[in-house]
């Protein structure tokens, strides 16, 4: 290969993973879902932080008033495609959660799958700031 080939080729790779890392999902924030499974109606606070195609942050979970924080692992962004593992422990037996999402908008729309017992389908909804909220009702669009 010619020298000027592999120097534009090396360009074009750089440029690209660049873009592809600029386009990664914005999911940094608090996203809300609530959905019935077979132990229960779950309520529950993600709060994500994407840095790159890396993706870290905590699962608030709510069933029957009983409130648990998990902090999530194995969290990738990939263009619009979201994924991370929750970490559970029920009695003294280890459960992963896994949820693989596309994010459209202020939604992710996730399969949720517990080990191998059940998969759902579930849409969070980003929380938008009290600060958003208060400016939309008050219509200062500063």
């Amino acid at each position: 290969m010619k020298p000027m080939l592999k120097l534009r080729l090396a360009t074009l790779f750089a440029f690209a993973a660049t873009l592809a890392a600029l386009h990664a999902a914005d999911v940094t924030g608090k996203w809300k879902s609530e959905f019935d499974t077979q132990i229960g109606h779950l309520k529950y606070t993600y709060e994500l932080k994407a840095d790159g195609e890396k993706l870290t942050g905590k699962a608030f979970r709510e069933l029957e008033g009983t409130k648990t924080t998990i902090d999530l692992v194995e969290g990738t962004i990939k263009g619009d495609e979201v994924s991370f593992v929750e970490p559970i422990k029920v009695q003294d037996q280890d459960i992963r959660i896994e949820y693989k999402g596309k994010l459209s908008g202020d939604e992710i729309k996730f399969t949720r799958k517990v080990a191998d017992f059940a998969t759902t389908e579930i849409v969070a909804k980003r929380e938008k700031e009290k600060a958003d909220k208060e400016k939309a009702s008050s219509g200062d669009s500063k």
